[in-house]
């Protein structure tokens, strides 16, 4: 288990990183961010090959030609160290989050115990004081009535039909059963942080969660190309008091993390050790707390390849790619503040989850207002690459 302290290098690598392609990206002072591919000695640039992680998702056999390929190193070890915000000389490199250019995009209600919650932060109208009795009440009537009914069958139909009739229907149910998935924006492109880095907090939020979830990142043309970990953190009060308020409770200065780093799909990580991902998620809290927490993907109540099929396609294209949260099943309720009160965070907790095959993302626990704001954007980039790489007869 990693204590709150910042994760060595080999806490946060793969266990297996020497079979494993992984993307990063890094920020050198005075040049800007770097799209690097690293192992657990060395990190290499991969400049040559591509210019962004978005341009080198779009290349044909990714995988082969970012492993043969040569390039600027630095020390990984000397690099992770930096990242840590506590310890960091701002004369070095340190890690960032491995996305740029994609658009984050989220899939909500993806799994029965997740959904439920949902439906009781609804019938709470976002008062966690009230959640353990309406759980009670709302599991009372629907049990686990839901866990193999297959979403937008002709049994999920029936379940609803029943459901309304015994008035716990929810819109919650709608995406979690129905036939259409619930695809949100996260994040703005270019806003994620990276593994190592405060996550934020609405101020104004008293009742809220991490969510650890897998993360796909799919090019423009639709293939799933790798994954990486999620921290889709969640303000369970603004959600729970009307769903319109869903882009409130998900997009604020540093809420979206991502990392520690891409996994390219090869023969060794594919889309079917994603299906059988197991997440664990330990929170650590100042003043001792301590939940531990899991969420199995072998539970998904939709299939990720049919969750990327409704995020991009024919009805929506992302010329730059994308990367797509699949949502969690982890919904916490053991309680920090009181009987009946649930969890929520407070600041300077420590969230790091962890799977064996992509490694730990790690982070601290900030409000919104006090996290580094976000200043370097797409503008930003480009101006940086425009330096690097001048356009030829200007």
């Amino acid at each position: 288990m990693l204590n709150s302290s910042f994760p060595s290098l080999t806490e946060t690598l793969p266990v297996n990183a020497a079979n494993a392609v992984l993307i990063g990206r890094v920020w050198v002072p005075g040049e800007g961010p770097y799209l690097v591919k690293v192992d657990d000695h060395e990190i290499t640039d991969l400049s040559a090959l591509a210019l962004t992680c978005s341009d080198l998702m779009e290349l044909d056999q990714v995988t082969n030609r970012v492993k043969q390929h040569q390039g600027r190193t630095w020390s990984a070890a000397k690099v992770w160290a930096n990242t840590d915000p506590l310890n960091q000389d701002p004369q070095q490199a340190w890690f960032l989050a491995p996305t740029d250019l994609q658009a984050i995009k989220a899939a909500g209600v993806t799994f029965v115990a997740s959904m439920l919650e949902r439906v009781i932060e609804e019938q709470a109208r976002g008062d966690a004081a009230k959640a353990e009795s309406v759980r009670k009440a709302v599991i009372n009537v629907m049990g686990d009535n839901l866990r193999n009914v297959k979403p937008g069958s002709d049994q999920a139909m029936k379940l609803k039909e029943v459901l309304v009739a015994q008035g716990v229907w929810s819109q919650y149910l709608e995406v979690g059963i129905g036939p259409d998935a619930e695809i949100f924006t996260k994040s703005q492109t270019m806003s994620a942080v990276g593994s190592g880095f405060d996550v934020g907090l609405h101020p104004g939020s008293s009742w809220n969660n991490p969510e650890p979830e897998i993360v796909l990142v799919i090019n423009s043309k639709g293939n799933v190309v790798g994954a990486a970990m999620g921290n889709d953190v969640n303000l369970r009060d603004f959600e729970g008091r009307s769903a319109l308020l869903l882009g409130k409770a998900k997009d604020n200065n540093a809420s979206c993390a991502i990392g520690p780093f891409i996994r390219l799909f090869d023969d060794h990580y594919s889309i079917d050790s994603v299906r059988a991902t197991d997440l664990s998620m330990t929170v650590k809290g100042p003043e001792g707390f301590v939940m531990q927490g899991s969420s199995s993907l072998s539970q998904i109540s939709r299939d990720p390849l049919d969750l990327a099929a409704q995020a991009i396609g024919k009805y929506h294209q992302y010329p730059d790619g994308l990367v797509l949260f699949l949502g969690t099943m982890f919904a916490p309720t053991q309680d920090r503040h009181g009987p009946g009160q649930g969890f929520t965070h407070v600041v300077g907790d420590t969230v790091a989850i962890s799977t064996p095959q992509l490694g730990t993302l790690f982070n601290r626990v900030t409000t919104s207002d006090l996290a580094p704001p976000w200043t370097y954007g797409i503008r930003a980039l480009m101006q940086d690459l425009a330096k690097r790489h001048p356009l030829q007869g200007t």
